[in-house]
């Protein structure tokens, strides 16, 4: 482990970095054939039925979370919170997943940019808060508190400054791709970081997930033609779920982990 000065400068660099790849790269447009997914199978009369039921989780999640939550305002707080501010980032964290149910699933009911927008927003939400939980618990609690709404700021900006380069007929996914890549990175670092909690290792089940997501999505349509059960894209929201499911887990199991005594000397 490094310590939590070294942390916070590993983080400033990071975030040049990223900052400066962004801005050096190309424009990335945003593909129309990234809309043709591969199971657009109908059900009970719900088009593209296995990628929208497949946003079902992300609700359960959400809401699951939202309710531990307001439990931990009464009896679990201590436990699972060393100061009770620490409950703001995840608060987010699970209104964004829930919203990431209604949003995802009204974008593939009709998959094209103008819904893809309430696919996004909802997303960042979720990745930018879990940025701003691992500065409070692992750098500084006020730092992470007051980059929160800046973060989420920018998390949803990256989405509407994507969709009002498409409306300008000049589509740019690169402030959109820096962020999801910079959330992904930055919890990946978190391992390093020194914990005030126990379960570290479930955000490294977090990355691990998410990074499963991103192939199967990838690889939408080679699966669906290999299995012919199911696509790609539908697991990868199954893949993303369970990476929802670990940061509740770790919420809900953790335990503070006492700060070491300073060692007295006797003359």
């Amino acid at each position: 482990m490094i310590s939590r000065k070294a942390s916070l400068w590993l983080l400033v660099l990071l975030t040049l970095v990223v900052a400066a790849i962004c801005c050096f790269l190309p424009r990335i447009p945003q593909p129309l054939s990234y809309h043709q997914f591969a199971d657009r199978r109908s059900l009970l009369g719900i088009p593209n039925f296995g990628d929208v039921a497949s946003n079902f989780p992300f609700a359960v999640i959400g809401i699951w979370g939202l309710a531990f939550l307001r439990r931990s305002k009464s009896n679990l707080a201590v436990e699972r919170f060393v100061d009770p501010r620490e409950q703001w980032p995840y608060l987010f964290v699970f209104i964004g997943l829930l919203l990431t149910a209604f949003g995802s699933s009204w974008y593939h009911l009709n998959p094209n940019n103008a819904t893809l927008v309430w696919d996004r927003l909802p997303m960042t939400i979720t990745f930018m808060s879990m940025v701003a939980a691992v500065i409070m618990e692992r750098i500084n609690l006020r730092l992470g508190l007051s980059l929160l709404p800046i973060l989420l700021i920018v998390g949803l900006g990256s989405v509407l400054q994507w969709n009002w380069s498409e409306v300008h007929g000049a589509g740019d996914l690169r402030f959109y791709a820096a962020v999801q890549a910079y959330s992904a990175m930055v919890i990946l670092l978190a391992l390093l970081f020194p914990p005030r909690y126990t379960r570290t290792s479930d955000l490294g089940f977090v990355v691990v997930f998410y990074a499963l997501a991103k192939a199967l999505e990838y690889f939408d349509k080679p699966i669906f033609a290999a299995l012919h059960v199911v696509s790609g894209h539908t697991l990868k929201h199954l893949a993303a779920a369970v990476a929802g499911y670990c940061i509740l887990r770790m919420v809900q199991k953790r335990q503070p982990i006492p700060e070491p005594s300073p060692v007295s000397h006797r003359g």
